[in-house]
């Protein structure tokens, strides 16, 4: 059998076209937004997608909204060719590919943008995070200055070291649901805050969209699939690999009787550090709301983040006691 291909669309206006025609058709749409630099992880997405709707759309984007000027949006991977010959290998296929070049140009003039970037070089308590940081968006003085927040579920864990981050997601997101204007979308739960924070914005603001969250894809060996491995040497892969092995330990551990939370992440902390890797977090938090908890009286997720090199890696495991 032939493999199917999809319909490359660049401009928003005839994205929204296409997926009003097929709807009109009585055709529901699936949404999986990725940023590209596809690995089996999005394509399991992608046939997740499958269950719930006629229809898939895969956008491909890295969004400046959710960088901040230090971070690593200039070394993010990307491979257009590689991910279309993915794609067409996907079992039902791909309808179409949703590749803007930028979601943020307005098409305003040379003036405008001067006066926009002049004003965020002073933007204070008024712009960015509210402590003066900004996202790549702002610092080019693209005029964009409306932005979505989950304000209380984008606080914790990533969103202490990346303060644009969420606010980033949450708008490219809605920004695409605008134009896609998809049924359901599709989000792996190895980015767990993200999944959650687009589920509460969905639920606040009224869309009509089923977000469904799908399981993490790992290697043989356990480390959580993502665009940014590819950026780990052999080595630092091999000392990785300690931040799915802490998860699974302190799972087994909870299931054996041990609920108290500050030795089950002290003990993942010793592990991952002892390996190597420098921690951002390791967070054991309550599956709906976020929160931290000090013992396990329900279901949870242990979130950690860790440096291995230049590479900072997130995992989580869901445990239900």
């Amino acid at each position: 059998m032939a493999a199917k291909e999809p319909l490359v669309i660049t401009a928003k206006d005839e994205m929204r076209k296409w997926s009003r025609e097929m709807r009109s058709q009585g055709k529901s749409i699936g949404l999986v937004p990725t940023m590209g630099y596809l690995h089996q992880g999005h394509l399991s997405l992608i046939q997740e997608a499958h269950k719930h709707s006629h229809l898939i759309v895969v956008s491909i984007y890295v969004n400046p909204g959710q960088f901040s000027p230090s971070e690593d949006l200039s070394t993010y991977p990307s491979d257009l060719h590689g991910d279309m010959l993915k794609l067409k290998s996907v079992p039902g296929g791909v309808d179409v590919v949703f590749c803007p070049k930028n979601l943020y140009d307005y098409n305003n003039d040379s003036d405008e943008k001067q006066e926009n970037k002049n004003g965020n070089e002073n933007l204070g308590a008024g712009g960015g995070d509210g402590n003066g940081v900004v996202s790549c968006v702002e610092e080019k003085g693209s005029g964009h200055e409306t932005w979505v927040r989950v304000e209380r579920l984008e606080k914790g864990l990533c969103g202490k070291s990346r303060p644009v981050f969420f606010r980033g997601v949450a708008t490219i997101v809605t920004k695409l649901f605008h134009i896609v204007e998809p049924d359901v979308a599709v989000f792996g739960k190895k980015d767990y805050q993200q999944w959650r924070i687009i589920q509460r914005m969905v639920r606040d603001l009224d869309f009509a969209i089923e977000i469904v969250g799908s399981e993490i894809t790992r290697d043989s060996d356990g480390l959580a699939l993502s665009s940014r491995n590819v950026h780990l040497s052999p080595e630092e892969r091999q000392k990785a690999l300690s931040i799915s092995r802490s998860l699974s330990k302190a799972k087994a551990a909870a299931k054996e009787g041990q609920v108290k939370c500050r030795e089950l992440k002290d003990s993942a902390i010793l592990t991952i550090t002892q390996a190597g890797g420098r921690i951002d977090y390791a967070e054991i938090v309550d599956q709906e709301n976020l929160k931290s908890v000090e013992e396990m009286k329900g279901p949870v997720v242990f979130c950690i983040a860790a440096w291995f090199g230049k590479v900072r890696l997130i995992d989580n495991m869901e445990i239900d006691i």
